[in-house]
């Protein structure tokens, strides 16, 4: 018999080799038991949605004006006039809120013929009307020269969007309590508890197809244009509400 045979041989070894495999699988079970703890039985997963219909009051509208010539710094040029104009007869106008005056996209970009050649350039510059008065947007976009109204677009301000996102809200979180309650006692359970919650919210608008009335400018018409009416339409607020409960 070997050294180390005779050692375990023995008996206090043998009872600290078995004491040893006793705590190593109490700590096991142990462990088991507190992960079955850690994951509650009898959850459920729902969620729930409210939603506002308000009238949007928010109007963005785009001017446009393009350029073109042989080289770059002509349509450049060209282009800086225009929107210097432009802006020079929006600003006076402008009011914070009402009617919010901006500059949009400006780009100039090649104009390819035969042989896939440069044979001159074509440049775009934009004006934004963005704001509360829609009168004041529109006949001020009627008195701008050499640019034309290529787009409208409506919206919700924050304004009101924070007006009715709390009601939305308290619908989505009623709705989920309800079917919380629904839930549990379908399953045969009293009552519930809140586990986890996520709350986020969205608002969807209808898009506004742009008015083909507009689509010269008042220069290119030869006479100084009306301004074009306009009427908003709605958009839905809708606050989403998530989570899960504990039956009981």
């Amino acid at each position: 018999m070997s050294k180390l045979s005779k050692q375990l041989s023995r008996p206090w070894v043998k009872s600290v080799v078995a004491a040893t495999a006793l705590a190593c699988a109490s700590g096991a079970w142990a462990q088991n038991a507190a992960s079955a703890q850690a994951q509650p039985a009898n959850v459920v997963q729902l969620s729930a949605e409210g939603s506002v219909d308000v009238v949007q009051d928010l109007l963005t509208a785009t001017l446009s004006a393009t350029r073109e010539g042989r080289d770059v710094a002509t349509v450049q040029s060209q282009l800086q006039k225009v929107v210097e104009a432009a802006m020079a007869v929006t600003k006076r106008s402008a009011q914070s809120g009402q009617m919010d005056v901006s500059t949009g996209s400006f780009g100039i970009y090649p104009r390819y013929g035969k042989d896939n050649k440069v044979e001159g350039w074509q440049g775009r510059a934009e004006i934004l009307l963005q704001g509360r008065d829609f009168a004041r947007i529109t006949q001020t976009a009627a008195q701008v020269q050499d640019m034309t109204l290529s787009q409208v677009g409506f919206g919700l301000s924050r304004e009101a969007r924070e007006k009715v996102e709390g009601e939305a809200q308290a619908k989505a979180i009623e709705q989920f309590k309800q079917r919380a309650t629904t839930l549990s006692k379908s399953f045969g359970f009293a009552n519930y508890s809140l586990r986890e919650v996520n709350v986020s919210s969205s608002d969807t608008s209808v898009p506004m197809p742009r008015p083909r009335m507009m689509a010269m400018s008042a220069k290119a018409a030869g006479a100084e244009m009306d301004a074009v009416s306009v009427e908003a339409g709605k958009a839905q607020v809708m606050v989403h509400v998530s989570g899960s409960v504990q039956m009981y």
